[in-house]
């Protein structure tokens, strides 16, 4: 159980853009990604219109809304948010990218395990919610 623990606080070397794009999810059922060509892993990109730095205002404050996040970078074009989960501790890493054209694409996996019982998932539509929608 250390062994694990210990697993879960090392930040992922595959984290932020990597030629302007966020990483692709692995095949394990623990991640889901904007950027996602299958079904299992897909999630909608979130959309705005206007001007950057108020959708950022915004989507911090939804981001916000989360338990056990803490913002590990802000850049402008990038921001990464590591998320304790309430009982087991574990941290998923919870990644936006600001795209072009009003998307902003989203990227959620978890550290750990094979599977996340869509913990993930859940999350990203939490921000959706708190976001505004699409």
């Amino acid at each position: 159980m250390l062994l694990l623990a210990a697993c879960a606080t090392e930040r992922p070397q595959n984290l932020g853009l990597t030629e302007g794009r966020l990483s692709p999810c692995p095949s394990s059922p623990n991640c889901v990604s904007s950027l996602a060509e299958d079904a299992s892993h897909r999630v909608e990109p979130l959309r705005h219109a206007g001007k950057q730095e108020a959708t950022r205002v915004r989507l911090l404050a939804a981001i916000g809304t989360l338990s056990g996040k803490r913002i590990v970078r802000d850049d402008a074009d990038y921001l990464h948010v590591e998320v304790t989960t309430p009982i087991m501790r574990f941290v998923d890493d919870l990644e936006f990218h600001f795209a072009v054209d009003g998307v902003i694409h989203v990227r959620s996996a978890s550290r750990v395990g094979h599977s996340d019982l869509g913990v993930n998932r859940k999350r990203v539509e939490a921000v959706r919610r708190a976001f505004g929608g699409g």
